[in-house]
This record gives structure tokens, sequence and C-alpha cells, in this order.
């Protein structure tokens, strides 16, 4: 609340001066919301307030403020599922979704995965970094779980373990090379069904595996994988893994 909203000084313990949320500081602007999908129901109402009243009030605060905010979000939930279960506001949900844009999981778009490589690869500091046509085609054909930010990690990590400026199948992740996580090209439409449960079963594989080499630490593993925290425990709920 206090990231949206800004808070006042003394509002709680450690707010030992004030600060400007997002929200004031995005004013007559555009605020981008990420991950809206892990927002608490509490700070969902607050939000939907603010969007309804253009109007805000830091924490601790008695005063309200105007604001002037156009609200891009993204989510990789199904929000009108979790509306249907109760996990988030109809209201918001409907108060949000102006215009929609679907952004297909990065294992329905292969296409793409080689220009998205070079873009990573180009990042600072720059050098003239290239990628083995057998490790391209290794990135291509995995399922890519935690979509492209699990891409931009791996790519990250083989640029720290090459030992030159070309990145080989040595430098990726094993959950990569190995042929039990690596996914076929897509199967006809017929064969959708089966598809989707190797899918399961290959998402399950790979999420167990990056928790065996991170040790179990499930801050490190979401982090390796390109997800939150709380992303990686419903895929432990999912595949029954939570711990009893």
């Amino acid at each position: 609340e206090s990231e949206l909203f800004g808070h006042e000084r003394g509002a709680f313990t450690g707010a030992d001066k004030a600060k400007m949320g997002l929200f004031e500081a995005a004013n007559a602007g555009t605020l981008f919301i990420d991950e809206l999908g892990e927002l608490a129901v509490g700070l969902q109402a607050k939000l939907l307030r603010a969007l309804e009243n253009r109007r805000i009030r830091r924490v601790g605060a008695i005063k309200e403020m105007p604001v002037d905010v156009r609200i891009v979000a993204a989510t990789n939930r199904d929000l009108a599922a979790d509306v249907a279960a109760g996990r988030f506001r109809e209201d918001l949900y409907y108060r949000l979704n102006v215009l929609s844009v679907r952004l297909p999981p990065l294992r329905e778009r292969r296409d793409d995965i080689p220009l998205l490589v070079e873009h990573f690869l180009r990042r600072p500091p720059l050098r003239e970094w290239s990628v083995a046509q057998d490790a391209l085609e290794k990135l291509v054909v995995y399922a890519w779980p935690g979509n492209i930010r699990e891409l931009a990690n791996v790519v990250e990590r083989a640029k720290i373990l090459a030992n030159c400026l070309v990145i080989t199948t040595s430098e990726l992740p094993v959950g990569i090379t190995h042929p039990a996580t690596a996914l076929a090209r897509p199967a006809p439409q017929s064969a959708a069904k089966s598809r989707n449960f190797e899918l399961a079963t290959l998402e399950r594989q790979h999420v167990l595996a990056v928790l065996e080499q991170e040790g179990g630490n499930k801050s490190r593993a979401a982090t390796a994988l390109g997800i939150t925290r709380r992303s990686l425990y419903r895929l432990l709920e999912k595949y029954g893994l939570v711990e009893e």
C-alpha cells in the first residue's frame, strides 16, 4: 500500500520520513502494475477506489490528493478464473479490463526465441556475443515455464559461465540440455490433449530439477525460474509437491 500510495512520516514503524507513492510519481502519466493478480484483496479495494475517485490518500494522512494516472497492468494469472474463485475483485477486473492483450507463453512463439536471445546478449556490458547452433536449438525446443524472465536469466547465466564470447550447451542449465526436459515441437491440433499432458509433465520435472539444483531453497529456485515465490508455491501445489 505504501509503495502505491506513499506514506507520511510516523505512519508506521520505520517511517522516519514522508515518501511519495507510485501514483503520485506517475501523476499525469502512466503507471505500470506488474503481477496484478498477486495483489491482496484489501489492496485491490483501495486500488479500485483510487481509480474510481481519481484521488489517493497516503498511509497515515488525513487529506486526499487528486491524481490523473493511466494504468497498464500485467499478470500471468487467469483473472477471470480468479474472479470466479473469489480471489480477485470482479469490480476491479471490469474496471481495468478496458483493452486486453494476451501475450502467448514463450513455448507458443518459438520463432521469437532467437530474436530474444540476441536482444539479451546485447545487454551491457556490450560485447560481440554469439550462440552456437546446437545451443540455440536447445533453447528453441525448451518448454520455458518461466517464460521470458527465465530466458533472460539463462542467457545472463551463460554469459557469466562462458570461457569465450560463444555460448555453448556447456553453459546451459541441465534442465534445458537434458532430453527429459526438452519439449518436442508442437504436435497437430488433434493431439492437443496429449501435448498438454506432456507440457505438465515437463514443467513438473523442471521445477523439481531447479529445486534440487538450488538445494531446496525456494527463493533461489523462483529466481532461477524467473517467477515469484508465490507463483512457485502455486506450481508446487499444482503438482502435489508441497511438504506436509
